[in-house]
Formats: C-alpha cells, structure tokens, sequence
C-alpha cells in the first residue's frame, strides 16, 4: 500500500517542484537584458497570470476527485465525459480570457500600478502570453484528470517537458536572437 501511494505521490512532488523553477529563470533571463523594467514586466505579468491561473485551479482539482470516483466505480463513460466538460469548461475560460484581454490586463495594471515604462512592457509580455492561457488551461484539466487515473507520472513528464521547452527557447530568443520581453 505504501508503494502504491509512493508511487502517486513522487511524482506529484517532482511536478510541483519544477513549476517554480520556470519561474526563477524568466526573472534570471530578464536581469541580463539590459534593463531592470524588463524584470518589473515579467513580475507584474507572471503575478496577473499566477491570479488567472490559481482562479482556475478548479479545473485540475475538481477533475481529479470526480475521475478517480468515477474510476473507483468503473464508470468508463463518466470517465470519458468528466474529461471532455473538463477541457470544454477550460477552454470556454480561456477563451474568455483571450478576449478580456484589454479590460483584465487594464484592471489588473490599475490595481498593480507600476511606472509607464513598466506598465508598456508588462502590456506586451501580457499581450502574448495570454495566447497560451488555452493550453496551459487544458492541462490543468489533463493533469486533473490524469491525477484521478492514479497516473502522475505523465503529467510529471509534461510539465518538466514544458518547463525545458520554454527555458531553452527563452535563452534562445534572448541570447541567440536578441530580443526583449517579446521572447520569454
């Protein structure tokens, strides 16, 4: 039973470790870019996704306890169909969101406050990040619902997957191809 649980619970563990990592490097990144409003942009727009995000955690934690109900009493179609509201439900709130763009990034820069040269930079790293909200909404959905399959290993995969990706395209788009905020 121990093992069992170990089994779950490791790589669950090794998940979540990796989340802030990624959120070391774009900071680390940005410092060498030659300007600290860059540094400032990427904390004020990691900190009004971090909200959107966590606002949304719902979606991972929901469908992990009603899959693993559903797989405890081998409800192959309740399985199939958490899955499919699941991403449906993710993908309305991202889509939401995309479109909200203009009002939740004025909002949340009237509320944050920081400097002009600040504020522009945030807009821009914002403006494109937000086009991953569909994505990285849907798995929290996957990953929910991969929790509730008792499988913690791919979503374990995925997301060390996703934060080597997006470090080393990071430095490439920095270092490589010189560019600014656009890049991380």
């Amino acid at each position: 039973m121990n093992r069992k649980i170990l089994n779950i619970a490791l790589p669950s563990i090794v998940t979540n470790i990796t989340v802030p990592l990624l959120g070391l490097v774009d900071p680390a990144i940005s410092g060498h870019m030659g300007s600290a409003v860059y540094i400032g942009a990427i904390a004020v727009g990691s900190m009004i996704f971090n909200v959107i995000y966590w606002l949304c955690g719902f979606l991972r934690m929901g469908t992990s306890g009603m899959t693993s109900q559903s797989l405890g009493s081998r409800d192959l179609d309740g399985i199939a169909s958490l899955l499919a509201r699941s991403l449906t439900v993710a993908l309305g709130i991202a889509i939401a969101v995309i479109i909200l763009q203009a009002p939740i990034g004025s909002v949340a820069l009237a509320i944050i406050n920081p400097s002009d040269d600040i504020r522009t930079a945030t807009l821009t790293y914002f403006n494109i990040c937000v086009w991953g909200a569909p994505a990285m909404l849907c798995l929290y959905s996957l990953t929910g619902w991969y929790i509730g399959m008792q499988n913690t290993r791919l979503p374990m995969m995925i997301s060390i997957m996703q934060n080597v990706v997006n470090i080393v395209a990071s430095l490439v788009f920095v270092y490589g191809m010189d560019m600014k905020i656009e890049s991380v």
